[in-house]
C-alpha cells in the first residue's frame, strides 16, 4: 500500500477541523496535570479534570512532553531511539543448515543457528562494510550505545569485531561438521507460536534493499522472507506490555488511554487502526458500556494483542503481519493464506455486529471478494 503524505494528512485534517463535535487547539501541549478521579486531564483546552483522557502523540513527541509521559508511565518504559533487528518468517528459514540449540546446551534450545565457515564470514563482513546505509536525518542523530551498535559499525571496527560479539560461536557445535563454526548468526523466536525469529544483535542503518540482498547470504536464510527489516531511528514509544491493558487504558492510573504509534505499532494503517480501536473503546465506556476484545485470527486483534501481551524482556514496534496472528489450523500453510484473509474478514464482521458497530467492516472487501 502507497500513502501520499502530504493528501493522507490533509485530508485527516480537513476532516477533524470540520467535526461538529471536536474543538481543536493549536497550543504545544507540555504538561498533564494530576486529576483527583479518575486520570489525569490536561491544564489546556478547558476540559473537565477527571475526564478520560487519551494520548496519541506521536514518534517526534516534543521534549517537554516526553518528560510528563515518563513521570505518568515511569521513565525506564519510555524509549527514544528504536534498535529494530530484522524478523524472519520461520518456514522460510532453511532447517538443513540452521540448527537449534543455546550455548553449552544450557537451558532449551531457544535459538536457531546459522553458521559460517571463515570464507563466508569475510565474505559477509565485506558485504556489510560496502552496503549502501541510510543518511542520518538533521532531527535523529542517534547516540549509538556500546550494547545497541548497528551491525555494519561493529564490522567496520575490525574484520573480527562481530566474531567476538552478536556472532561469536562458542558453546555451539554444528551438527552437520561436529565442529564449531568459526562464526554464527542466532535468531530467536519472536512470537507465541514460532511462526517469526528474530536476528539477535543485528539492528542496522542498511537500505532496505540492500539488508535483504546482505542477510540472504547467512548459510540458512538464502531464501528468507523478511516480515520487518532492521532500523534505528528516533522514535518515542512506551513499553506498552507492561503498562497497557488491551483496551489501551494505563494500568496504574485507570482512565487515560494511549493510542497511535506510541504504542508499539509500525506504520499508517496500523496507528490510524489502534486510533479507531482507541475511539471505540471510548464510546462505549462513555455509554456505560465494554467494547469486546477484536478476534486475535485479526489484523486489528492482532495488533493489540502484540501491544498488550507481547513478552515484556524485548518488546518493540512491529507492523501487522500473519505472523502475530493466531491462526487456525485449517490456514496455517502459506498457501491457505488468501483464505486466512477472508476468514478474518468474516470474524471481523461478526466482532462489528456484536459490539453494536454499524457496518464498520463492510467496505474493507474488494469487489472480488478479496482483502482490499
Amino acid at each position: 500500500m502507497v500513502v501520499d503524505r502530504e493528501g493522507f494528512s490533509k485530508f485527516i485534517t480537513a476532516a477533524i477541523r470540520n467535526h461538529p463535535l471536536i474543538e481543536v487547539v493549536n497550543e504545544e501541549f507540555t504538561e498533564l496535570d494530576v486529576g483527583a478521579t479518575p486520570a489525569f486531564a490536561p491544564r489546556q483546552g478547558g476540559r473537565t479534570r477527571g475526564s478520560p483522557l487519551l494520548i496519541a502523540t506521536g514518534p517526534l513527541t516534543s521534549p517537554a512532553l516526553a518528560e510528563q509521559i515518563a513521570r505518568l508511565t515511569g521513565s525506564e518504559y519510555l524509549y527514544f531511539y528504536d534498535s529494530i533487528a530484522p524478523i524472519v518468517e520461520a518456514e522460510s528459514i532453511n532447517l538443513d543448515i540452521a540448527f537449534r540449540a543455546s550455548r553449552y546446551d544450557k537451558g532449551e534450545a531457544d535459538y536457531l543457528n546459522c553458521p559460517m565457515n571463515r570464507e563466508e564470514y569475510e565474505a559477509f563482513v565485506a558485504a556489510l562494510v560496502a552496503a549502501e546505509k541510510v543518511p542520518t536525518k538533521d532531527f535523529e542523530q542517534p547516540k549509538f550505545f556500546e550494547g545497541c551498535l548497528p551491525v555494519e559499525v561493529m564490522a567496520e571496527r575490525g574484520r573480527d569485531t562481530l566474531a567476538y560479539g552478536p556472532m561469536k560461536p562458542v558453546g555451539l557445535i554444528d551438527p552437520r561438521t561436529g565442529r564449531r563454526p568459526y562464526a554464527v548468526v542466532q535468531l530467536r523466536q519472536d512470537d507465541l507460536h514460532a511462526t517469526l525469529y528474530n536476528m539477535v544483535g543485528f539492528q542496522t542503518r542498511m537500505k532496505y534493499p540492500e539488508q535483504q540482498r546482505v542477510f540472504r547470504m547467512i548459510p540458512g536464510l538464502e531464501r528468507a522472507e523478511f516480515v520487518r527489516l532492521g532500523s534505528m531511528h528516533r522514535n518515542t514509544f512506551i513499553h506498552a506490555p507492561r503498562l497497557l491493558t488491551p483496551r489501551l487504558e494505563l494500568k496504574s492510573h485507570p482512565g487515560i488511554y494511549f493510542a497511535g504509534q506510541m504504542i508499539g505499532v509500525e506504520g499508517y494503517v496500523e496507528s490510524a487502526a489502534m486510533g479507531l480501536y482507541a475511539g471505540l473503546v471510548l464510546a462505549e465506556r462513555l455509554t456505560g458500556r465494554e467494547l469486546p476484545l477484536p478476534p486475535p485470527d485479526t489484523a486489528l486483534g492482532a495488533l493489540v494483542r502484540h501491544i498488550s501481551q507481547a513478552s515484556e524482556g524485548d518488546f518493540q514496534p512491529m507492523n501487522v503481519n500473519f505472523g502475530l496472528m493466531e491462526i487456525p489450523p485449517a490456514y496455517r500453510r502459506k498457501e491457505k493464506r488468501l483464505d486466512l484473509a477472508r476468514h478474518a474478514l468474516d470474524q471481523l464482521e461478526n466482532w462489528a455486529r456484536l459490539a453494536g458497530i454499524g457496518g464498520a467492516a463492510a467496505p474493507v472487501r474488494s469487489v472480488a471478494g478479496a482483502p482490499a
